[in-house]
């Protein structure tokens, strides 16, 4: 798939491979045109950044010292990364207000329908009640 002006790409979850961070990375900058990546990383994700690291070397770009000199990892240990990646928390970009503001309409929306359905309810006991005492 190719979406065309797409000038970043953001990894808020670290690539298991190289071959994936290419893989992701290349929805950007595509046809001559240039683009940025950023991604993020834990202390967790520190085995899998020398080889990714080492890709972005090649490609010319500059990769900090410190992560130059983490350990390579072994290729049983590779394996088993891209078999069953890193257990993580569930990531929110929401901001904290948006999600505050959604709850408390929902929360309204709930009680307005709660409202309804006892106004119903009364309604209908009473037309249950006049129907019955005639």
């Amino acid at each position: 798939i190719d979406f065309k002006g797409v000038n970043m790409v953001i990894n808020y979850d670290l690539p298991t491979s190289a071959v994936e961070y290419i893989h992701r990375i290349g929805r950007t900058g595509r046809a001559g045109h240039t683009g940025k990546a950023v991604t993020f990383f834990t202390e967790d994700d520190k085995p899998l950044l020398r080889s990714i690291a080492s890709v972005i070397q090649r490609a010319g770009c500059p990769v900090p010292d410190y992560i130059k000199h983490f350990p390579k990892l072994q290729s049983k240990q590779k394996k088993k990364f891209v078999k069953k990646p890193l257990a993580r928390e569930a990531i929110c970009t929401t901001p904290q207000c948006f999600l505050k503001k959604a709850k408390r309409k929902k929360k309204t929306a709930k009680e307005n329908l709660k409202e309804k359905k006892k106004a119903k309810e009364v309604k209908n006991n009473g037309k249950l009640q006049t129907v019955s005492k005639s």
